[in-house]
């Protein structure tokens, strides 16, 4: 427990804007002349460097906030694959671990006026060593922020039931990524009827599109892939994959109905990748099998100014591992917090979800 006024960010699911929310109100109430704290206790945005395992969001939160404490005191828990199993066999001590993030704690919120914790996707990850994210709310007597989106009125079944866990730590739900179509249902409907039930919310922020995918530099990091096309943009935003599985004909005609895509094809395709080139909303190609395209096909390529990327792996493993990526994936730079920041301060009343002056 800690005497600082702590707010906990949690979620109901991946890829949700939950990084780019708790960063934006951290660097808010810093810029505000607040010592701002910041930690995440279970790490699962992870990347390898110098031999360490590290989650990617610590490492901007720090240098953002003019941080200096420790990585390893921001993110206690690695939660990596090989920590889960060591987990399930016995092998790691929820006691142990409770004690380590109780120290970490009390070392991120040292000399604070806020501390901010990231929490996990979901409020079950964590329950195999009992510290979900309700387990660490408690133990920091911290405050809960739930971020969800919306989509149908079905969603408000799971929301329900993730506030009524929080239970009375919850301070309230903020929806975020609302497209133009839901909007009026979600604040018409769905918003008084959480109110009805006792759940605080906090505001709708709409769907940006420059917090949605990745860019194909970072898609390209994450794949370990090989830019053909030196010259070609890679910042623009990708947010779906398309399969060229199908035909020339075919696939154009596919290609055209999708928007903001990155073309998923074998590097032999020529037909597909010719195709893809032609349509619109086709922001890259990613070619499979460690084939090399035609020089027709990059030539083309780099006269439209989109990146072609080169995996070794086949086309279904290559898949997989795209999914992963833009399901999970979201670019997290200044830039993104800096966006997130005039979503809420638009649409979120600041000081009263923190509990500051501003």
């Amino acid at each position: 427990m800690t005497d600082t006024n702590t707010l906990l960010v949690t979620s109901t699911e991946e890829g949700i804007g939950k990084t780019a929310i708790t960063l934006a109100l951290a660097t808010r109430a810093h810029d505000a002349g607040y010592d701002v704290g910041y930690m995440k206790p279970k790490g699962t945005r992870l990347r390898s460097a110098v031999g360490k395992t590290r989650d990617e969001d610590p490492m901007l939160a720090r240098e953002l906030l003019d941080l200096e404490t420790d990585l390893h005191e921001m993110e206690p828990i690695v939660y990596s694959p090989t920590f889960i199993q060591e987990a399930i066999r016995g092998r790691e001590d929820p006691d142990d671990l409770r004690e380590r993030l109780q120290e970490s704690i009390e070392t991120c919120s040292d000399g604070t006026d806020l501390l901010l914790v990231e929490g996990s996707s979901d409020l079950a990850t964590g329950s195999i060593v009992d510290l979900t994210d309700i387990d660490i709310a408690e133990l920091l007597d911290a405050r809960v922020l739930l971020v969800t989106g919306y989509d149908t009125p079905s969603d408000t079944d799971e929301i329900l039931s993730a506030a009524r866990a929080i239970g009375d730590r919850l301070d309230g739900v903020l929806f975020n990524g609302i497209t133009d179509a839901t909007v009026d249902e979600l604040a018409d409907d769905v918003v008084p009827f959480l109110e009805s039930e006792g759940v605080p919310v906090h505001g709708i922020l709409p769907r940006d599109r420059s917090l949605a995918g990745v860019t194909v530099a970072d898609l390209a990091r994450n794949l370990g892939a090989d830019i053909l096309t030196g010259d070609a943009n890679t910042d623009v935003h990708v947010e779906r994959f398309s399969v060229g599985a199908m035909s020339g004909s075919s696939a154009l005609e596919r290609f055209r109905r999708t928007r903001d895509a990155v073309v998923v094809t074998g590097g032999d395709r020529s037909e597909v990748q010719t195709a893809a080139l032609e349509a619109s909303g086709i922001k890259a190609l990613l070619l499979t099998g460690g084939f090399q395209p035609a020089s027709a096909v990059i030539g083309q390529a780099a006269e439209k100014n989109i990146p072609v990327l080169s995996v070794q792996s086949d086309t279904r493993t290559t898949i997989d591992r795209v999914e992963e990526v833009l399901r999970t994936g979201q670019t997290r730079n200044e830039a993104t917090v800096d966006r997130m920041r005039t979503l809420l301060d638009d649409g979120v009343d600041i000081e009263s979800l923190l509990s500051i002056d501003i």
